[in-house]
């Protein structure tokens, strides 16, 4: 704090809790070039029809709301097509192993995007709650087929009839996205030992990850009276730096975005942050299934 004259006195001067500059530089006006990139993505590997994205996280953290806001911007209208809680629970709202693939054109001449997400119960504490480590090392393997139900007390065996015995390249995670909530208070250890497992395994496949925070309007109020105000906001900053440290992630892997909740329009400046994170997302997985 710096100090200000009043009357004769020295009074301490809040401190602003915006930096002067951002202190990572995006590009705002560049909604449609990035929102074209992502559209028109392919992989170029015959064997591969999707680039598989992975997430995972503490439960309450977004992550089937962050599926429904990719969906969104991709769609230019309000879409769900991962089902998200709007209650906050230490319960997972997520039970199934489910590929959320993103419907592109209408009619006869509908498809789907290259990119597709999977989403999976969420991280809770304690040994029997929430979704078991393995599972999500078996996932990254591609060893968990459609529809598997977590159970957290067991994980996956060869002999369940959820266990693919033979995945393909197809069946691979190709990216994999801790999503974290800026909102939230301080990860449990058991939590976090069970991510450091799943990042480890991860690590030793070569997959690349990235970290998605949400609920950035939340936990900043300058952030939700101006959404680009995101890069200037010290507790923002200093929360992705915690998080870093906590589960190592570097900074430049780590992308602050704000899911759709209450709205039912878009928003440019909530596409924009999308599409950032979006855009690395398809670059980093991209890179990844060029090596096979």
């Amino acid at each position: 704090m710096s100090k200000v004259p009043n009357r004769g006195f020295y009074v301490q001067a809040a401190e602003s809790p915006t930096l002067d500059e951002p202190w990572r530089e995006l590009r705002w006006g560049e909604k449609q070039k990035n929102l074209q990139y992502a559209q028109k993505y392919m992989p170029e590997k015959d064997d591969i029809r999707y680039l598989r994205v992975l997430l995972y996280g503490p439960v309450g953290a977004g992550k089937s709301s962050f599926i429904n806001s990719v969906s969104n911007v991709l769609r230019g209208r309000m879409t769900i097509p991962a089902l998200a809680s709007a209650t906050t629970s230490d319960k997972s709202f997520t039970k199934k192993y489910e590929t959320h693939k993103l419907i592109k054109g209408r009619g006869s001449s509908k498809t789907f995007y290259p990119v597709v997400f999977n989403d999976i119960m969420g991280l809770e504490d304690g040994d029997s709650r929430g979704v078991h480590a393995d599972d999500i090392k078996l996932a990254l393997r591609g060893h968990v087929k459609e529809g598997y139900k977590f159970n957290p007390v067991s994980p996956l065996t060869q002999d369940d009839p959820g266990y693919n015995l033979t995945p393909s390249v197809d069946d691979r995670v190709h990216v994999l996205v801790c999503v974290m909530s800026a909102n939230a208070p301080q990860l449990k250890s058991s939590v976090l030992e069970k991510m450091s497992r799943v990042r480890e395994t991860a690590s030793d496949l070569g997959i690349p990850q990235m970290a998605m925070m949400t609920h950035i309007d939340e936990a900043c109020g300058e952030t939700e009276m101006d959404l680009r105000n995101v890069y200037k906001s010290k507790h923002l900053r200093k929360k992705m730096k915690d998080f870093s440290a906590a589960v190592g992630i570097p900074m430049n892997c780590i992308f602050p975005v704000k899911n759709y909740s209450e709205e039912i329009d878009l928003n440019d400046d909530v596409d924009i942050l999308i599409l950032s994170a979006l855009r690395k997302i398809i670059d980093f997985g991209d890179d990844f299934i060029e090596k096979f």
